[in-house]
């Protein structure tokens, strides 16, 4: 069955373009003007795939909707993308900071739209058919729970932070430029910086704490995840 789209946009002409080209694409859909009624059909069965969400509405703020979402079981793992005319790397930031999974800015143009749809989905079923749980010295990561642990004690990461996490952990001991972590991670190469790239990368060292030394930096050049614990000096 195809995936459903949750379409979240306070703009009636916009919400019904999108509607009609995202179901032409072969998608099922289904739509919201306001917040609540955003997190309202959410949580109807079937739960949505993704999540499509203007960052302006009447009501509340999308990055409000984004983080009820994000706090509720049954949609945390919800893939969110943000669609705002916002277009400055700090909100950029916010999005990303509290669980957004992509960022589009308007105006845009719906084949990219559709095409950055289709990679953000890609991305979250490659994640739910993994099952293995990885421990990797004081860490343990649970790919199909979403979970990670430093020394026991649980580490809430947003779903960007989590990816980037398991690409690192996945690709251990070799190098990774900031544009292979865009492309890779976000997707895509086009409008994010590789500033936001190390913001990521920072927040989440801070978040793994002692373990965020697994993480290493490569001057001029990237991030490299250690290929053993033992690398790092206690």
């Amino acid at each position: 069955m195809s995936a459903l789209i949750l379409i979240v946009e306070d703009e009636k002409d916009l919400l019904m373009t999108l509607d009609y080209n995202i179901e032409r694409d072969g998608f099922r859909t289904r739509t919201a003007s306001t917040g609540a009624e955003a997190i309202e059909q959410a949580f109807v069965e079937p739960i949505p795939d993704l999540v499509l969400l203007d960052l302006m509405l009447p009501d509340m703020s999308g990055t409000e909707v984004c983080r009820k979402l994000r706090a509720d079981e049954r949609t945390k793992d919800v893939p969110v993308m943000m669609v705002t005319a916002k277009g400055e790397e700090i909100d950029r930031v916010v999005g990303f900071e509290v669980g957004a999974d992509d960022y589009v800015v308007k105006p845009f143009s719906l084949r990219e739209l559709l095409l950055r749809v289709r990679a953000v989905l890609r991305r979250a079923r490659t994640g739910e058919e993994s099952e293995d749980e990885i421990t990797f010295g004081r860490l343990r990561i649970d790919t199909p729970g979403h979970h990670v642990w430093v020394d026991e004690e649980e580490v809430k990461l947003t779903a960007l932070e989590f990816r980037l996490l398991t690409t690192f952990h996945a690709r251990r001991g070799r190098v990774q430029t900031r544009e292979m972590l865009l492309s890779d991670v976000w997707g895509y190469q086009a409008e994010v910086t590789t500033r936001t790239v190390d913001t990521h990368v920072k927040r989440l060292r801070e978040k793994l704490g002692e373990a965020g030394q697994y993480i290493e930096t490569v001057r001029g050049v990237g991030y490299r995840f250690r290929a053993r614990p033992d690398e790092v000096d206690e």
